[in-house]
């Protein structure tokens, strides 16, 4: 390509929170120009994944990607994040990969690329038109972050800019264990104290096999902690810390949350049971199936336990606002069918009020915060501390807006119900 003026390439914020748009332009193309714009990412894992699409450059030689529209690549039509949550890993990877930010206090650091021609392979070969380097971040400027040791919990608070206090909320991821952060400083980046609790840590005895009372004490000192508002604390969990939480908010006579949210969880925890004698439950050999690529599927297990009363939480005791967020193609928890029975039984006992179910077709159990990439199968580590390729459903681009949508609904709700004055009140 020659000419004059070289192209240039721009985006806008360079930096700023994962959840947050951004702008890419490419100007000074001559008209009609093919080029492919190209999004490259280093894990900490050391994993590279990658994004592209194919444009054609206007009549004043400007490709925008917000505008104009892709005609190939990783994404297609006009996708103004497509360089974003189309990532998968580079050709020859290792299979089977997540991309999750493990250190929440660093950004995720990705360069995009404008190379000429539609390119579909061999881009870190080659030298691009121009380049730009973007940061995104889980943590606002400000958050503070404090590792939580205390009465036998484990986790890390972040604690939102300001004098405070703030509205708290303890989260809980799922079953793959460890202290995931991310979330919970996105989470103190939109005002909330945040708690994200550790309550599966493989390899370590404390908080091994945690049963009712760890949680009950790790809402108090959320709701004990001179930040956090302690009559406005909700609780937010994904997969088992779902199921944790629909049973905190039934049966715990200690936590009172003022709202829940749970994501892609269901109401199966037998009681009395530590987490350990709920991973017995649904660890049954003979109702694992697996799919073509050998990735195991653990619908069926939830499914079969379902059908014993005594393993499910009774819902109708809830006395909060929960939002329950799903999706059609869940591969790991019938989500759908639970968030059906739960409803059922909460309208029932007059409760329905209470209730609020968001569901997304083509949308599998990794729903997580806006622009992540979709991730169908990964490897997995659970109770068994084997590792599986675990299948959990979805396609990329519902997925992906379901992910852009669902997060929106969420923060409204938070805002809603732990920042209005006005709360509903169940009838009792």
């Amino acid at each position: 390509m020659s000419q004059s003026c070289p192209p240039i390439l721009s985006v806008h914020p360079t930096r700023g929170l994962v959840d947050e748009t951004f702008k890419v332009v490419v100007e000074n193309l001559p008209p009609g120009r093919p080029v492919t714009l190209h999004s490259l990412h280093q894990s900490e894992d050391k994993d590279y994944w990658e994004a592209y699409g194919h444009y054609i450059s206007d009549h004043r030689g400007m490709v925008s990607v917000a505008e104009d529209f892709s005609f190939g690549g990783t994404y297609t039509g006009k996708e103004a994040m497509g360089l974003l949550w189309s990532m998968r890993p580079v050709p020859g990877s290792r299979k089977f990969l997540r991309l999750r930010k493990m250190n929440a206090c660093s950004p995720v650091l990705v360069d995009i690329s404008v190379y000429n021609g539609h390119v579909t392979e061999g881009f870190r070969e080659q030298v691009p038109l121009a380049s730009a380097l973007i940061e995104r971040w889980y943590i606002a400027p400000g958050v503070k972050r404090i590792s939580i040791r205390e009465k036998g919990v484990r986790g890390t608070l972040f604690i939102p800019p300001g004098p405070g206090p703030f509205p708290g909320l303890l989260d809980m991821w799922g079953g793959g264990g460890g202290l995931v952060e991310f979330r919970s400083s996105l989470l103190a980046s939109h005002g909330y104290v945040s708690f994200a609790l550790e309550y599966i840590s493989h390899g370590e005895t404390e908080s091994a096999d945690p049963g009712f009372s760890y949680f009950e004490t790790a809402f108090n000192i959320l709701k004990d902690h001179p930040q956090a508002i302690p009559d406005r604390i909700g609780i937010f969990g994904l997969c088992l810390g779902s199921i944790v939480t629909t049973y905190l908010a039934a049966e715990s006579s200690i936590v009172k949350p003022l709202c829940c949210v749970c994501v892609s969880g269901c109401h199966i925890y037998p009681r009395g049971e530590t987490l350990s004698g709920l991973s017995v439950l649904f660890m049954n050999d003979e109702l694992i199936r697996v799919d073509e690529n050998n990735c195991e599927i653990w619908r069926d297990m939830t499914l079969a336990a379902m059908n014993d009363p005594q393993n499910k939480v009774d819902v109708g005791k809830i006395n909060c606002p929960m939002l329950m967020v799903n999706g059609h193609d869940d591969q790991n928890v019938p989500t759908v069918e639970c968030a059906e029975e739960i409803a059922q039984v909460m309208k029932a006992v007059g409760k329905e009020h209470l209730l609020t179910i968001v569901q997304y077709p083509d949308t599998g159990h990794l729903i997580e915060p806006p622009f992540s990439p979709h991730f169908r199968a990964t490897n997995f580590i659970g109770f068994t501390k084997k590792k599986v390729a675990l299948l959990w459903g979805g396609q990329t681009k519902p997925h992906s807006d379901a992910q852009e949508d669902s997060w929106r609904k969420i923060l409204a709700f938070l805002q809603h119900h732990l920042y209005s004055s006005s709360i509903p009140k169940a009838k009792i």
